[in-house]
């Protein structure tokens, strides 16, 4: 005959009871079941180990949106306040990660526009535990450049336009253009060799009535999401494809006309304009005979 515990917790209640303890802190979630407007977000990305919070808070939003809806670092811009570079560095990390793919297409016309497309469940995020990637799975980091094999050659980078004048205030002021790019895009940190070699190439850009602002956009505006495996290479190709032509020749404008003081004449009292006194023209010439 089985006997009976009335006062004994049944297991339901004992479980509850053990993880919803008033005494115990953590988080409760007090959920409300969505009938419309709502998106699936799998763990796999809110949880993510490898992303930063403001990239999972992006991937989040790109996946809520409809399609056609325009994600590119401007608009993203304009609608958070986190600013261009943060915006960019989040993108290249769902892009790095499998959430975003850059498409190449070409539409009627011959014209080639880029499809950005998102994947809510990219092949990475199969791995049963969430938020980690295989090790298989991981895209392979270049080797840093200690690692080279011996002998191996770097490839020469192109090269820049040249200025008309070596004066070194000018180089100066080029070289402060290309250490500042970091500031706006933390992959343009370049070495000194590199900011050597470009240095006279933004140099061209100054000497032609081109602001060190205008030279950064010129260099930093439009760069691809993905890794810059040699960013001098890109901003060489930039300052010569992209030099602006010399500013329009002005003439040298002629110097004012010299107006002589007025003096009177020493013999005939007339007044006239001359550097000295003394006499003027008419009493200069000599008496007919």
């Amino acid at each position: 005959m089985d006997t009976q515990h009335p006062s004994a917790p049944s297991r339901a209640q004992s479980r509850i009871a053990g993880h919803d303890h008033p005494n115990r802190g953590g988080l409760i979630h007090d959920n409300s079941r969505h009938t419309a407007r709502f998106t699936v977000i799998g763990n796999h990305l809110a949880q993510h180990a490898d992303l930063s919070l403001l990239a999972i808070g992006l991937g989040t939003h790109i996946q809520s949106l409809p399609r056609g809806a325009r994600i590119d670092i401007k608009t993203l811009a304009a609608r958070f306040p986190e600013g261009v570079t943060r915006i960019a560095a989040a993108l290249r990390e769902l892009e790095k990660h499998g959430y975003l793919r850059r498409e190449r297409l070409r539409v009627p016309g011959g014209r080639i526009v880029t499809r950005t497309v998102s994947c809510n469940r990219p092949p990475a995020a199969h791995s049963p535990r969430s938020g980690h990637e295989p090790a298989s799975d991981r895209p392979p980091r270049p080797a840093p450049a200690g690692d080279r094999k011996p002998g191996a050659r770097r490839k020469a980078l192109p090269v820049v336009p040249a200025p008309s004048s070596s004066a070194p205030a000018l180089l100066r002021a080029a070289t402060d253009v290309l250490a500042d790019l970091r500031r706006h895009d933390t992959r343009l940190l370049l070495s000194t060799a590199d900011t050597a070699h470009l240095a006279p190439g933004v140099a061209a850009w100054l000497e032609r009535d081109v602001s060190p602002s205008a030279v950064r956009r010129a260099l930093i505006d439009g760069l691809p999401m993905e890794p810059l495996h040699r960013p001098a290479a890109l901003l060489a190709h930039r300052l010569t494809a992209f030099l602006p032509p010399p500013p329009p020749f002005s003439p040298p404008t002629p110097p004012p006309s010299v107006r002589h003081p007025l003096h009177n004449c020493d013999s005939c009292d007339r007044a006239f304009r001359a550097p000295e006194p003394g006499r003027c023209r008419d009493c200069q010439k000599p008496p007919l005979r």
